[in-house]
């Protein structure tokens, strides 16, 4: 006996995309009649049958939530997806968690496997890339998508977008460090060109020019291996460096370590603001001063928000922002006596 056809068999012979197949199969409008014509010849010809029941147990289309997110070996990221998740569950929506690495092209696979799948809808953290045929793939399918944190695709009337006032952190940061009589301020961290980066780093930018005074700015990778790399740098190269604003908590806590081993004491010899307020930073010694970004609070409000708009119809604004505080602690402030 012959192996028994797939919808993979048919896509390659109709010259579409799995997805496609999928649209048709559900007698979906989004497919333009020559394209579903295509799709049925290709059935018929490889004597394609389709099984509904098993189709409807794989995918529970009405509660099934795609979550995609671009690296959950970051704990800020880790603690929205859990929060968001947790929301979904009590709502009743189950959901399935993909972690991209920050890789476009895995989060392209993801994408399409989860519309294949039959989700309802699409929460996403995306990966930096080219990439936008994935999101077009999304729009064709019609499945309701949020961008959370980052966002890849401008269009915000297909795919709003809701993040945190990232500037006005950076420029909370800023001031805080110059009221504690610090001139010579760095900002560390960053890809740069990066619109997160851009964005922590605005705020800085402008307090900095307000104040008329230099800026100075170490790009490289959000992780706690550049974080202690930069901090040899900045003993050797920048002794007279009084602050830092990090483009992140990791990068604030690699920083730190490294600043320990070199004999610079955090705190009193340099003060350090950190990004995002993870949970480690008010554990470590010194205490982390940061920018906070509740990302458990953000979670529940990005799940809060698609559920809104698939149970209700009450679409998301395309653009949200929601505010951050500074949380003032001993790197910033100076140690306890």
């Amino acid at each position: 006996m012959g192996k028994r056809p797939t919808i993979l068999d048919v896509a390659k012979k109709a010259g579409v995309s799995k997805s496609t197949v999928s649209l048709v199969l559900q007698n979906s409008s989004l497919v333009k009649q020559q394209t579903r014509d295509q799709v049925t010849e290709a059935m018929e010809a490889l004597d394609y049958v389709y099984n509904r029941s098993a189709a409807g147990l794989r995918g529970a289309a009405s509660g099934l939530i795609g979550l995609i997110i671009n690296d959950l070996r970051n704990p800020f990221f880790t603690e929205f997806a859990a929060s968001a998740q947790m929301e979904f569950a009590r709502k009743g929506y189950s959901t399935v968690i993909a972690n991209t690495d920050e890789d476009p092209e895995i989060q392209s696979q993801v994408i399409d496997s989860m519309i294949e799948h039959g989700v309802s809808a699409f929460v996403i953290s995306p990966a930096y890339g080219e990439d936008a045929g994935a999101f077009d793939r999304i729009a064709r399918a019609g499945i309701p998508t949020m961008q959370v944190l980052r966002q890849l695709d401008d269009r915000t009337d297909l795919f709003p977008f809701a993040s945190h006032n990232y500037a006005s952190g950076g420029e909370l940061a800023t001031k805080h460090l110059l009221d504690q009589g610090c001139r010579k301020i760095a900002f560390v961290g960053g890809l740069q060109d990066r619109a997160i980066t851009n964005e922590r780093m605005s705020g800085y930018r402008a307090v900095m020019a307000a104040n008329t005074r230099p800026v100075q700015i170490f790009h490289g990778r959000p992780s706690r291996a550049f974080g202690r790399d930069i901090a040899f740098r900045i003993k050797q190269e920048h002794p007279d460096l009084e602050a830092v604003v990090c483009f992140s908590d990791l990068v604030a806590l690699g920083l730190m370590s490294g600043l320990a081993e070199a004999g610079v004491r955090v705190g009193e010899d340099i003060r350090i603001v950190g990004f995002d307020d993870i949970e480690e930073s008010s554990l470590v010694y010194p205490r982390l001063s940061s920018v906070r970004c509740d990302s458990k609070r953000f979670g529940t409000h990005a799940a809060e928000a698609m559920l809104a708009w698939i149970v209700d119809g009450k679409r998301p604004p395309d653009t949200k922002r929601y505010e951050v505080e500074l949380i003032r602690r001993q790197t910033s402030l100076g140690l306890d006596p």
